[in-house]
């Protein structure tokens, strides 16, 4: 995992800009001896934006640039001139990633849009200059504020995968299989556990023109949640997928059995998992006839609909995609 280029965890280190101090600066011009105050303000500091970029899918290039400091602002001139305020710095991330408080673990933000901007830290304000503080008793002010001091705190940026489908299963499941099936994605494909070590994303097509994106969460094992295999490190991602679509081998020794550990897992991880929709794909089925098929059916869940698919003879998927649009449709309602 040491040389993976999907980073979907970075810490940051963020300091916004300090405000420019006002002036306390006075009128001076020839012929105008004791010219009245004209200090302008100073220039606001530079605020720390978060902003979606739907280009990118990866934290990576946070990796090695965790400390980001925006510009301080310019103090205030003479003439009643503001100093310049500075830059603001801009941190695009990919889709779907939540900042957190470092220290608290308390969600700060979440961009879920392209070009959606959230601010992390605002800049300092700029102080006032001295002009401000003029009064009939007070004629010839000779200070003016400071500016404000910046923010500074420590982030955690997580990304979760958004996509319409996310497939949920234990290791050698097929996911990855199948999302090569039904889309032009090309994920790593071997028989051992943890072939996948980062999730996939494909856009699978189906009629009349229409496409959605499936997800390829790295496997599930039982104790999941607890941070055993890959752990909660990718069970976040499923977080975001508006439908499940469960994958069991068709060679599993107790395919309801397998299907309640799942939900059990999701469950002891978020329980508003369970409110999403889902669907049961029996994979690897190949090699199985219309009659045996029907007699699996009375030893599948009850209460969750079921297709039997094979990524390799293409058996049921084009029945399974109706199925995950027609889903689709129902939850975008």
């Amino acid at each position: 995992m040491a040389n993976s280029n999907f980073v979907d965890y970075v810490k940051i280190f963020a300091r916004s800009g300090n405000g420019g101090a006002g002036s306390a600066h006075f009128r001076r011009e020839k012929f105008v001896a004791f010219g009245g105050p004209d200090g302008g303000d100073g220039g606001r500091g530079g605020n720390i934006i978060l902003r979606g970029n739907s280009h990118f899918w990866t934290l990576i290039h946070l990796k090695f640039q965790r400390h980001i400091f925006a510009e301080n602002g310019q103090g205030g001139y003479g003439s009643r001139s503001s100093g310049k305020a500075g830059a603001d710095i801009y941190i695009d991330v990919p889709l779907g990633t939540v900042a957190k408080d470092a220290d608290t673990g308390k969600v700060v933000t979440e961009v879920t849009k392209d070009g959606e901007e959230q601010m992390l830290l605002p800049g300092g304000r700029g102080g006032l200059g001295n002009w401000h503080f003029k009064s009939s008793t007070n004629q010839a002010p000779h200070y003016s504020q400071p500016g404000e001091p910046g923010q500074e705190r420590a982030f955690v940026l997580e990304l979760k995968i958004l996509a319409d489908v996310g497939l949920v299963g234990f290791p050698n499941a097929g996911k990855s299989t199948l999302l090569s099936a039904v889309s032009a994605a090309r994920p790593k494909i071997a028989d051992y556990a943890f072939t996948t070590l980062e999730p996939n994303l494909g856009i699978v097509e189906v009629r009349d023109g229409h496409s959605f994106v499936m997800a390829d969460i790295p496997g599930i094992i039982e104790g999941a949640h607890e941070g055993k295999g890959i752990g909660t490190r990718f069970l976040r991602h499923i977080e975001r997928n508006s439908i499940l679509l469960f994958m069991i081998p068709a060679d599993s020794p107790d395919i309801r059995a397998e299907y309640n550990i799942l939900l059990n897992e999701l469950e002891l991880y978020n329980p508003e998992l369970l409110d999403k929709g889902r669907l049961l794909a029996i994979t690897k089925c190949d090699m199985l006839d219309p009659e045996l098929i029907s007699q699996m059916r009375s030893f599948l869940p009850g209460d969750i609909d079921t297709t039997f698919i094979s990524s390799v003879s293409g058996l049921g998927l084009t029945e399974l995609k109706d199925k995950l649009w027609a889903q689709l449709q129902r939850e975008n309602k």
